[in-house]
């Protein structure tokens, strides 16, 4: 990647609507010099994707947990992200060093939701336990990291 390919991201970033045209202007590039280097920027995974920005309690998700799983010995990495992967209501998954084996957060519309939610992580074999806190209020989130 070069600082074209970067400012290319970074613009994408902020707007991933901008047209090839407008990203042409803002780089210095042509539209068709552009539009090669988003479609290799895309290739090779720089570029994973392109999606909406929903604000969760608009679409019913008021509720939001961070939750953290500790793996039990006997249980299979993979069988256990397997079934963290079916779970609609885990937005995120991480790896984590430490106590806890994945960290996850959760969107669901009411508490009791969430109290199902936990069940069935507590239920899922491979998992010894969970710790769960709840977020009172977003500040910001996915918000894009400064230009390098």
């Amino acid at each position: 990647m070069d600082a074209i390919d970067r400012q290319l991201v970074e613009l994408l970033r902020v707007n991933a609507r901008l047209s090839f045209a407008e990203l042409a202007r803002q780089v210095g590039l042509s539209a068709p010099a552009v539009h090669e280097r988003v479609g290799k920027l895309e290739a090779t995974g720089v570029l994973r994707g392109y999606h909406a920005d929903v604000d969760p309690e608009a679409v019913g998700l008021g509720v939001t947990a961070i939750i953290g799983v500790v793996q039990d010995s006997t249980g299979d990495i993979d069988d256990v992200l397997d079934t963290l992967g079916r779970m609609p209501e885990i937005e995120s998954c991480y790896f984590m060093a430490g106590e806890e084996s994945f960290l996850l957060k959760a969107r669901v519309a009411t508490i009791a939701d969430l109290e199902q939610l936990i069940v069935r992580l507590n239920r899922t074999p491979g998992v010894s336990r969970t710790r769960t806190a709840i977020a009172l209020s977003t500040k910001w989130e996915g918000r894009p990291q400064p230009p390098a």
